[in-house]
């Protein structure tokens, strides 16, 4: 991915976002089937976690991929590293954050950039169940997954490594108010914006049913963009004084020297989502934190192929492949495909 080139026939960055998002193919072979389970969590409310199906008996390996802002299982990267996770024989797990596995959560709360409380106790149970000596468990988080999941092993420091073997974060604002006021302007908020708000917004007030006059609802409608979303929304419900201080304290960039376990931050320069000028430089990441800065590959996007049978596997290949090396299980898992 470091040298990863864009086909020629998907210029740019907003077309190396939308294409693999909606038409690019996602796995080799049959589509990924999944069970879920709910798991109760210590406040009183619920996620789901959604596993392959299709893995082997005894998997040397665990996969766990953190979704990005209103993704699920069914996003077209949980849908390709599920086929990479097959091929490999591990096992895989998308934890839903919550309120996005299709059933509204019941906590006054929702999810955000920053929540590396939830990602540390999803992590510990999952380390729980795959705890058998040899057993790796591997990481990665969606652009805000990623930087939930980076901003997880800062915070933990050299504690992460009895967790987790490696971690990667692909496309992930690690700068959240450069991210944030960067899908505000222009075809951003026309297009994105607009997008995230589409499903945003229904469950915020779907949550102020729940619970009444958990935030002011007429600022909620009149929201426009992310950042009036955050500020009235995000922010509060989750102790943070408005949206600036949510985005500055959530950034995992301030955080990624903290790092102990092998880190990977994969991001293109032309990302619509995220300025180039906002990218950590190598004297931000430590000693742990490998950088990933194409050109090109969009919002995770990184199509591939030839018109019009073109593809999204090579990125979590790349990725995947990176994992496997960085955590040891490259000499434990060889390739089925």
């Amino acid at each position: 991915m470091q040298n990863y080139r864009a086909p020629l026939w998907l210029p740019g960055g907003h077309l190396q976002t939308i294409w693999p998002a909606l038409y690019g193919q996602r796995v080799e072979g049959r589509a990924p089937r999944f069970r879920r389970e709910r798991w109760d969590t210590p406040d009183g409310d619920f996620i789901d976690v959604d596993w392959l199906q299709d893995t082997g008996d005894a998997p040397a390996g665990l996969l766990v991929l953190f979704h990005g802002l209103e993704g699920s299982t069914q996003s077209q990267y949980a849908q390709a590293y599920a086929g990479w996770a097959r091929s490999q024989g591990l096992a895989y797990a998308v934890p839903h954050f919550r309120g996005c596995s299709g059933e509204l959560n019941c906590a006054p709360r929702a999810y955000h950039s920053g929540d590396w409380q939830e990602i540390d106790w999803i992590l510990r149970r999952l380390r729980a169940r795959f705890a058998a000596p040899g057993q790796r468990l591997i990481a990665v988080g969606i652009s805000l997954g990623g930087n939930a999941l980076l901003r997880w092993a800062g915070e933990l420091g050299e504690a992460a490594a009895q967790v987790v073997d490696a971690v990667a974060a692909v496309c992930s604002p690690l700068d959240l108010a450069a991210g944030g006021h960067a899908i505000g302007r222009g075809f951003n908020r026309q297009v994105y914006t607009r997008m995230f708000l589409s499903t945003m917004k229904p469950k915020a007030l779907a949550k102020w049913n729940q619970h009444p006059g958990l935030f002011d609802r007429e600022r909620l409608g009149r929201a426009r963009t992310l950042y009036e979303f955050d500020d009235v929304f995000t922010a509060p419900l989750h102790g943070f004084r408005n949206v600036d201080d949510y985005w500055d304290r959530a950034s995992a960039k301030p955080h990624l020297p903290a790092i102990r376990v092998p880190a990977l931050a994969l991001n293109a320069r032309n990302d619509p989502f995220v300025p180039a000028s906002s990218l950590p430089r190598a004297q931000d990441a430590g000693r742990f934190v490998t950088l990933w800065q194409p050109p090109q590959g969009g919002h995770v996007g990184f199509p591939c192929g030839r018109w019009p049978a073109g593809h999204v596997m090579d990125m979590p290949r790349a990725v995947g492949d990176w994992l496997l090396d960085a955590s040891g299980l490259r000499t434990k898992v060889p390739s089925r495909g």
